[in-house]
């Protein structure tokens, strides 16, 4: 799960203590997902070359790169194989595992491009450059960044995913920088339109785009909940006519009525006893008569089995010499 930290809905980034960011990175591939600038996220680190990427790290200053894989089934990606933008992190925590794996959990510091390898081994790294995201303010600005926050809150009433704390989250952001990134971590998009949100350095043009996929989910959200509660009440239409039937059925045996369903069994019955079958056809009309009665008489089947089965077993079983 991505989160905020607790001092991100203080200020703009500007205002914010700064952390500052090597020109040089080691490189930590990461597999179907995408960090943002001041987000925390899990990573659970098991190749060789990453445990010891991290490991170096954790003696060092902490501030590692972190760089999406293009394909997330790659086990040993190479140079062309990692996008170009990405997120330079700290390491808040490491815990290693029984197995030489580690649990990571990393905060992005600010969005870096990668603009050349340097050294390959033990594992990547990379000369970067650290990209400054400029502040936008205005009218069109805090009106976008309060159709966001409405819209994200609509997406919590019907995405299971998204939860009140969130909310309360996108609700105190006041960086639209920070606001784009917080939400479109948690949209539900795929790892590439997650990146080519990243690598939007504009924040207008990000907001924007945000704004976009986020009426889309919306949308979408809304027309599936809409759907599911046709089908719930077509379900519950369904199993009241049942029960009412049922109901129905229960009061006419108390009175010692017959419904049309079983007063028609009952006459098949008596016809197929005066017919004086065979005993082969009789038994084959008896299975039909079986048959028959446990079909709902509202369905096609129950009259094809009525007009053209059973009965005509009757008619020509009746004309056996």
């Amino acid at each position: 799960m991505i989160v905020v930290p607790s001092g991100a809905d203080k200020g703009d980034r500007e205002k914010e203590e700064k952390i500052h960011v090597p020109g040089e990175l080691p490189i930590l591939p990461l597999r179907g997902t995408v960090l943002y600038p001041e987000l925390i996220l899990p990573i659970m680190v098991g190749r060789k070359k990453s445990v010891k990427l991290i490991d170096d790290a954790m003696e060092r200053d902490r501030i590692i790169g972190v760089v999406t894989q293009k394909r997330s089934e790659i086990e040993d990606p190479k140079e062309d194989e990692l996008h170009q933008f990405g997120v330079a992190a700290l390491i808040l925590r490491m815990i290693r595992e029984l197995d030489g794996s580690q649990r990571v959990i990393v905060q992005g510091v600010s969005r870096i491009r990668i603009q050349e390898f340097i050294r390959r081994d033990p594992y990547y790294t990379a000369r970067i450059e650290a990209i400054e995201e400029g502040s936008i303010k205005g009218v069109e600005v805090d009106a976008m960044m309060m159709n966001l926050k409405g819209l994200f809150q609509k997406a919590i009433e019907y995405a299971p995913y998204l939860t009140s704390e969130l909310g309360t989250m996108v609700s105190n952001i006041k960086s639209p920088a920070i606001l784009t990134d917080l939400i479109a971590s948690n949209l539900n998009i795929n790892a590439s339109e997650k990146q080519r949100l990243l690598e939007m350095v504009d924040v207008q043009e990000r907001l924007n785009q945000v704004h976009l996929l986020l009426n889309r989910e919306v949308q979408v959200l809304e027309l599936g909940n809409k759907i599911q509660s046709q089908v719930k009440e077509d379900m519950d239409k369904t199993q009241r006519e049942y029960y009412l039937r049922e109901q129905m059925k229960a009061i006419k045996k108390e009175l010692g009525e017959l419904d049309e369903h079983t007063a028609e069994t009952k006459e098949l019955k008596e016809r197929i006893a005066k017919a004086k079958m065979p005993p082969e056809a009789l038994k084959v009309a008896e299975k039909e008569l079986d048959r028959l009665s446990k079909i709902p008489p509202a369905s096609a089947e129950y009259t094809v089995a009525r007009d053209f089965q059973c009965q005509d077993y009757i008619r020509r079983g009746s004309l056996q010499p």
